[in-house]
């Protein structure tokens, strides 16, 4: 009787099955396991880094936030009083030289006022009081500003705030991220001349965060070229600052 034939994938077959190496047939193709192993052994080793950078700049414009608060018997008078206030305020700050379109009114309000006493409340008259932003673009000149402000308007006259800043924040936050870059780049460098390689080409990078910080002065202090006879100010620097995440490759 003639023997049946075995093909060299039945007895791969078998041989797996008794825990046996497989016996690879001339001219068939490598396994698959060979084949990812050779992967593995090819791909390019890499370093990832986080770099942190920031820059400052002199604020060049200021932003005053000021106001006008009355307060009077009855409604018609609160705003009578608040709108001469608020006119003499205006008046002073074109004289100033700030434009129109850099004065913006931010908030106008009327409202009782009560007393209290006894557990009881007595109506005390009405306070009407408006508030205004406006954008100074000599930063020199902000103390001068608050001067006349407060000199027009009297007991009436607020000065909320004052905030110091750039009309254009992008070129300051782009040295930050400029810096934040040659921070990563230098770590790298490191870490690849440690680890007894140099420092390949840049596979991905991707940015973390920024940040940006402003100065916020009291009204108060001794600060050069405010001007004679105004409010003192230090304007102080705007810091911008960011970081990114960088991976390299290592040859």
């Amino acid at each position: 009787m003639p023997v049946p034939r075995t093909t060299v994938t039945a007895v791969a077959v078998v041989l797996l099955a008794l825990g046996a190496p497989a016996v690879t047939a001339p001219g068939a193709a490598a396994a698959g396991p060979a084949v990812s192993a050779a992967r593995v052994m090819s791909a390019p080793a890499t370093v990832t880094v986080t770099g942190e950078g920031s820059a400052v700049a002199k604020p060049d414009i200021a932003v005053v936030g000021a106001g006008v608060e009355v307060t009077a018997k009855t409604t018609q008078a609160a705003l009578n009083a608040q709108n001469e206030a608020a006119a003499a305020l205006l008046k002073a700050v074109r004289a100033q030289g700030i434009a129109d379109g850099d004065i913006r009114t931010e908030n106008v309000s009327l409202s009782p006022v009560y007393d209290y006493q006894d557990g009881e409340s007595t109506l005390r008259g009405y306070r009407a009081a408006q508030s205004f932003s406006i954008k100074v673009r000599e930063v020199a000149a902000t103390g001068a500003l608050i001067a006349a402000v407060t000199e027009a308007t009297g007991d009436a006259g607020r000065i909320d705030s004052v905030v110091f800043d750039l009309e254009d924040r992008r070129p300051l936050q782009a040295r930050a991220r400029k810096a934040a870059y040659r921070d990563a780049h230098a770590k790298a460098t490191q870490y690849a001349e440690l680890g007894g390689h140099r420092l390949g080409r840049l596979v991905s990078l991707s940015e973390g965060g920024t940040g940006y910080a402003l100065p916020v002065p009291p009204v108060a202090g001794d600060a050069p070229g405010a001007g004679i006879g105004a409010v003192p100010l230090a304007p102080g620097e705007i810091r911008a600052t960011a970081s990114v995440t960088a991976v390299y490759a290592l040859d």
